[in-house]
Parts: structure tokens; sequence; C-alpha cells
């Protein structure tokens, strides 16, 4: 799907600017004032299409997949790319997607195989009047802003189950026993898939912003240091939120531990439960044990009143050591 963005303004105040969408149909062309040009799954029509249009070449789908910075960070006939890894997909099946960004002139591209929630939150947006500045990096820096304010909800959100899950771990037992350590476990590892792959976008980002900051350097208007200083304050946010995320990832290993330490105790207190009645049964195992072999010179076989005793002795062999573990506070 191509999708291009124009830049409308509000007549009476035409410093409102804000993004008018289009979507193009088959064999319509690209209006020479797309400001940003969006290539949803495209298909290799519409990549040639958009390469014609704008005189560059557009990556692949395994270009994007690459996990070399030359591959993903790059110029190529005045145009820059950018490849990053997003997040999709976090409340169901999260998964991390490629997304690549192509700044040439006053045009932005994206192409991308997924849908990030950041996309359709900074259309939504930007489709406001006042949205949006007029130019292709103030579009590439709102899209960047929308995605780091999404992952730090992602963050927040991930932050309040784990507080939760804490709460339910340290709990006096009875009340967190009908949870179940194997649900805490899978919690567990769902926060701490979440925050992995939200710190990996995190990296990418940082990285392509350092790259782009980079090749902007060499600019001398007021636009490119503008553009650069905003920059800056993105990677100062982008770290600050890496630097969260380390901390969640260390609370995480944390509750793994501690939830595994007591799966250990509840194992030692039911092996602990089976010693001690081994222990009980034992005597009285062994005085019947003793009384079953029927010899013939077992002078108690003749007692009118030796099974009752046989039998107080069994329970007094019992109940003896019950108490006395008790008394040892053991049980």
């Amino acid at each position: 799907m191509l999708i291009v963005y124009r830049i409308a303004r509000d007549e009476a105040q035409p410093q409102n600017t804000r993004l008018q969408r289009q979507t193009l149909g088959f064999g319509e062309t690209i209006p020479p004032d797309a400001i940003w040009i969006d290539l949803v799954e495209p298909t290799r029509a519409e990549e040639l299409l958009v390469e014609k249009t704008l005189g560059l070449e557009m990556p692949t789908r395994e270009d994007m997949e690459d996990i070399e910075l030359s591959e993903l960070l790059y110029h190529d006939d005045g145009a820059r790319y950018v490849t990053v890894k997003l997040l999709v997909a976090a409340e169901e099946e999260p998964d991390m997607a490629g997304v690549t960004f192509v700044l040439k002139g006053n045009t932005l591209v994206t192409v991308r195989y997924d849908e990030p929630r950041a996309f359709p939150m900074f259309v939504f947006r930007a489709s406001k009047p006042g949205g949006t500045g007029g130019s292709a990096e103030a579009i590439f820096q709102g899209l960047i802003e929308t995605i780091i304010d999404r992952s730090a909800e992602l963050l927040q959100a991930t932050a309040e189950d784990i507080n939760a899950l804490s709460r339910s771990v340290f709990e006096p037992q009875g009340k967190a026993a009908g949870k179940g350590h194997q649900q805490t476990l899978r919690a567990l590892g769902h926060a701490g898939t979440l925050i992995a792959m939200s710190r990996e976008s995190l990296v990418s980002l940082e990285r392509a912003l350092l790259f782009l900051s980079a090749s902007y350097r060499s600019g001398s208007g007021a636009g490119a240091v503008d553009l650069r200083k905003e920059m800056r304050t993105i990677v100062r946010d982008i770290q600050s939120l890496e630097e969260h995320a380390t901390f969640q990832s260390g609370k995480i290993q944390f509750l793994l531990d501690a939830t595994l330490g007591l799966v250990n105790l509840e194992q030692n207190n039911i092996i602990k439960l089976f010693s001690v009645m081994s222990v009980v049964f034992m005597p009285p195992t062994l005085i019947a044990s003793i009384y079953g072999m029927n010899f013939q010179d077992m002078p108690e076989l003749s007692w009118d009143f030796g099974y009752p005793v046989a039998i107080l002795v069994m329970i007094t062999a019992a109940v003896t050591p019950y108490f006395f573990f008790r008394w040892k506070g053991w049980l």
C-alpha cells in the first residue's frame, strides 16, 4: 500500500500546518508536493514508482533485516537511509519489525511491513491543525518522538505489572498460593521479553539519531543546527529510558530468583513432611513386623492381652516422635 501525505495550511492561520492523507491506487502518480511517502507492505510496482519519482533505490525486506550497520545506516546519492527496529503487537505477541526512514530533500519515505502503534498515533496527532511542522525533518522528528513516547508508555505499563507481581510474590503464602508460581513465572517472562525488545528498539533509535546528527553536522543553515539540537535532546531521552529498562530488567531477575527460591522452599517443606512421616511410622512398622513373624517360641503370642498391648505400643511409638517434632518446630 502506498500512502502519501501533503502539508495543508489553515487559511486563517497559515502557520498551523497539518498532514493531509491520500492513498494512491494503481496507476496513480505521486503528487509533487508529497512530503511524506509511507510504503506499507509495498509491491514491487509501488517501490519502482517511488524510485522513479525521487531518484533513489529502495531497500528490500532482506536489507532491512540485516545486522550490519553499513546496511542500516548509510548515505546514497544525497539521501540518508536509517533502519530501526520497532516493537509491534506489544499487547498480544510482541515482536520486532524493521522500519526504514529515507530523507532526501524535503521528502520523507518510510518502508515498513508491520504496523507499529506509533505510526497511527502520530498520524492522528499530525492531522490536527498545528500538529506538525512543514518539513520532512519535522515529520521525521515527530515520528521519532511518538515512537519514544510509545516506548515510555510500554515501559511504564510493564513497570506497574512488575510491581503487582512483586506484591504477589512476597505477600503471605496463604494469599499467594492461589495464584500459582507457574503463572508468576510466565508473567515475568512476558515482562522480560517486552523490556528486552523495548531496549533493543531504543538502542537502534539511538544509533540512527547519532548517525543523522553526524550527517547534518556539515549543514550551516539554522534548520540543520536546530535539528541537531533536537536530536541531542531526543538521544538524552532515549538514554534515560534505556537506564529505566535496565533497572526493570534487574528487578525482573530479582523476582525470578525469589520465585524460584520460594518454589525450592515449598519443595523442601514437602520433602521434610515425607521424611517426618516416615520417621513417625517407622517404629509401629517395626513392632508390627516383629510380631508378624509368628515364631513358635514368641511368648507374647500366647498372652491374652498381647494384641491391645502391641496396639498401644505402636500408637505410643508413633505419637512420641510427632510431638517431639512439633516441640522442635520442625512441623
